[in-house]
């Protein structure tokens, strides 16, 4: 059902269109707001990951022992984050920040993987969304730079110890240096998420343009193409799981670099 869905148009799964799933008088609505496919497939990622874990936090509240399938799953990621990225970096005191980077993960992951339901859209396969959630890193980053050292005390640290004759050239390169990385997020989730789908598409592709009359080279073209499909879907999911994870590592990192920038 997943390469369905692309067959008749493959190219349109990637497009950044106005949405028309409740009809075509809703979707020049939309479309006249501004909520595009990828902007409305955004917003029903942010409630998902706001639904699925309100429910969690209500059985925990109510004093669930033993997670369940789907529960431990979460729990694990959640863990995974917090021992293996933010410890590392910041200790104990990068406890404060997991909500966020929490947040990031999995709102992240819930984009990427909505791009493989049928009908639906990667909302991360928009370079202006991934844009947005690059901007909100790296205000948070250095808003909790400034809140941990204080205004004066964070500036003097975006430069490093050097000769006073030295900072004209030290001023230009740290500015770039901390312009880059926002554009690197955006750059490499937006790059990675756009070229899977192009690639699966024209793969799709393959199955309607390369199908001939002839039963058993028709039907031997079908096979690989949907062989092929699947193959590709399985490592979309990886990658979907795998630009989450560096999205949220290298925010992680840049917090740490803003909040203990002498570690």
């Amino acid at each position: 059902m997943i390469f369905l869905a692309t067959v008749e148009n493959p190219i349109e799964h990637v497009i950044d269109g106005p949405v028309t799933i409740f009809g075509e008088d809703t979707g020049r609505f939309l479309a006249s707001l501004g909520i595009t496919k990828h902007v409305f497939f955004l917003f029903v990622a942010g409630a998902l990951v706001t639904v699925i874990f309100i429910l969690r936090a209500r059985r925990v509240k109510r004093g669930e022992k033993t997670p369940g399938l789907w529960g431990g799953f979460l729990e694990s990621i959640m863990l995974f984050l917090r021992d293996e990225v933010m410890r590392p970096i910041l200790g104990r005191a990068g406890d404060r920040y997991l909500p966020f980077i929490w947040t990031l993960f999995f709102f992240i992951l819930a984009c990427n993987l909505l791009g493989l339901v049928p009908g639906a859209a990667t909302a991360t396969g928009n370079i202006s969304i991934n844009a947005g959630l690059a901007a909100v890193a790296f205000v948070t980053w250095h808003l909790l730079g400034i809140k941990e050292q204080g205004l004066w005390h964070y500036l003097k640290t975006l430069i490093p110890p050097v000769p006073l004759f030295v900072w004209p050239i030290m001023l230009v390169v740290e500015f770039v240096g901390h312009l880059i990385r926002p554009f690197a997020l955006t750059v490499r989730l937006f790059a990675n998420m756009l070229a899977g789908h192009v690639i699966l598409a024209t793969i799709l592709g393959f199955t309607r343009l390369l199908t001939t009359d002839r039963l058993v080279l028709g039907s031997f073209v079908s096979l690989a193409s949907v062989a092929g499909a699947t193959a590709l879907t399985m490592l979309e999911i990886f990658v979907a799981f795998l630009q989450a994870f560096i999205f949220t590592f290298l925010t992680a990192l840049f917090i740490g670099m803003a909040v203990k920038p002498e570690h």
